[in-house]
């Protein structure tokens, strides 16, 4: 693999450990509607934006639901537990080795204002040249424009890029967009 020119990371499940939390906020939310998301699939869907998740889950069980008034109640259960959120030490370590060597930027299916928080909440936010969340693109992962968007703001080329991803429609993004891809479940793993 060539040495990149830039670092991209995915936030949640990669940078930091919000999984669990946001499954939590999911459960929180959605059970009083009548709605499941098994924890399988909730891994699965990873990197999709909260809204797109709530129509599918909506549309495929038949319960018809106000899609932005659970996508912003999910959003303020995830808030409530933001306090308990830690940064993934195996990834953010690498982060923290490439500050001020590389340019590197966050690329992430969640909102802006619950990414920001999540960068505070884990002691990340000065080391990155740039954000592109879920807010400031039209089509979200598995299309690359987030991690396209990401490479420009970083002012390097794509395919100079290594991103870093734990869910399958990310990596499937960063690979469409021409960067190298690290699969961090892999380096959980070891």
């Amino acid at each position: 693999m060539q040495e990149p020119d830039a670092l991209i990371f995915d936030l949640d499940g990669t940078l930091a450990d919000t999984m669990p939390v946001h499954f939590v906020a999911w459960q929180e939310v959605l059970a009083p509607l009548g709605l499941s998301f098994p924890e399988d699939r909730f891994y699965a869907w990873g990197g999709l934006p909260t809204r797109r998740i709530v129509e599918m889950l909506s549309e495929e069980q038949g319960i018809t639901v106000d899609v932005s008034a659970v996508t912003e109640a999910k959003y303020r259960g995830y808030f409530a537990h933001i306090d308990t959120i830690r940064p993934i030490d195996t990834v953010f370590s690498i982060a923290v080795e490439h500050h001020g060597k590389l340019p590197m930027a966050v690329a992430t299916g969640g909102k802006r204002e619950a990414a920001e928080r999540t960068l505070q909440a884990i002691g990340g936010t000065h080391l990155f040249a740039g954000l592109v969340s879920a807010d400031d693109v039209s089509q979200h992962k598995p299309h690359p424009e987030t991690f396209l968007r990401a490479a420009e703001l970083v002012g390097v080329d794509p395919s100079r890029c290594r991103a870093y991803e734990d869910a399958d429609p990310g990596i499937e993004a960063a690979t469409a967009a021409g960067m190298q891809v690290i699969d961090v479940r892999e380096l959980l793993r070891k």
